[in-house]
């Protein structure tokens, strides 16, 4: 496993008394519970995905973003619902994910959002598809303090690329990365971390040693392989990967597909992570992209009241008991990794 120095050093330094006092509670809470089976909660979340906007410019087949099919409203976080909303938790937040679905970029005051969680001392990440990095905005990326960006490359060749990535072009988001390394290195800034991510299917998985070369090329500061969520997979898909290492799925006795790892009663995401969407709405996790489990609303009350509140806990407690019939759990990988080493 890498060590990555000034990240892990940037990562340390946002860690306060109050936030690592904090992180044991939820710690202590979370394994009391999974002994005791009794959903508890003595703290406050110290990681939160947040949705800048549902706008993607890319129409990838395994995306209600890129592919337009949500059921819930669509639109981009209002500056009031958010910042209401970092005051409330910066105090116990450690770690502030600015994504869940769309490209973060599309929201017209993205990096001022970032800006914001910086002066909390809050380590921020992003994921984009990096078609909007140009030179001014790779700069003011830099400038805004952000500590993590993904981008991602699902191909080293247009063809591959598009496959996944459709619509999107290949020459634009190498440019748009080596724009960021460029004035990363102008700017003389230790800041972001920047990552590679090659999501992993069958149609790319010939490109695996490919996509080192050119992350090598591009001079990034890692790369990640991720293993590939696909919705249709009992009857097998063309996206599940032939080589088995990179798959979440594997054939069983009755020739359908499967999750390869058990679902176990027990998610360490719901007692130190939550997601909020564009529009305040408090869902479990990343894998309620509809919102179907809506647990609140941050603009109709206090996050600290939702946390705690019954609809929470008896999620938690759902969880608890069987994860098999909760729907968005039936195709998660929790527990297991998601990222893989070649």
């Amino acid at each position: 496993m890498k060590l990555y120095y000034n990240d892990s050093i940037n990562f340390v330094s946002k860690l306060s008394i109050k936030r690592l006092i904090n992180m044991f509670k939820v710690l202590s809470s979370y394994y009391y519970s999974r002994y005791t089976k009794n959903a508890t909660q003595w703290g406050m979340p110290f990681t939160i995905s947040i949705e800048p906007t549902t706008n993607c410019n890319l129409g990838c087949p395994e995306c209600p973003s890129g592919l337009k099919v949500f059921s819930r409203n669509t639109g981009n976080i209002e500056m009031d619902t958010y910042t209401k909303m970092m005051e409330q938790v910066h105090h116990n937040l450690l770690y502030l994910y600015f994504y869940f679905q769309g490209e973060p970029y599309m929201h017209p005051q993205f990096l001022e959002l970032v800006r914001i969680a910086k002066e909390k001392k809050i380590y921020t990440v992003t994921s984009t598809n990096a078609h909007f990095l140009t030179e001014r905005k790779a700069k003011e990326t830099i400038e805004s303090g952000l500590d993590r960006i993904i981008i991602s490359i699902d191909g080293t060749t247009q063809e591959v690329y598009e496959n996944y990535r459709r619509g999107g072009t290949l020459t634009k988001v190498i440019d748009g990365a080596k724009n960021l390394v460029r004035y990363k290195k102008e700017l003389k800034s230790k800041t972001p971390h920047i990552i590679i991510q090659f999501l992993v299917v069958k149609p790319n998985e010939h490109q695996i040693e490919d996509i080192y070369k050119l992350a090598e090329d591009i001079g990034v500061d890692e790369v990640k392989l991720k293993t590939a969520q696909i919705y249709d997979y009992k009857e097998g898909n063309e996206l599940i990967p032939s080589i088995e290492k990179y798959s979440r799925y594997k054939k069983n006795k009755e020739g359908l597909y499967a999750l390869k790892n058990k679902l176990l009663n027990h998610c360490w995401k719901l007692w130190h992570s939550s997601v909020i969407t564009w529009d305040g709405l408090v869902v479990p996790c990343c894998f309620d992209k509809d919102a179907t489990h809506q647990l609140g609303d941050i603009k109709q009350g206090t996050f600290s009241e939702i946390w705690n509140n019954e609809k929470y806990m008896n999620f938690r407690k759902s969880v608890l008991k069987s994860r098999s019939e909760i729907d968005i759990c039936t195709n998660c990988t929790e527990g297991t990794e998601v990222w893989v080493e070649s």
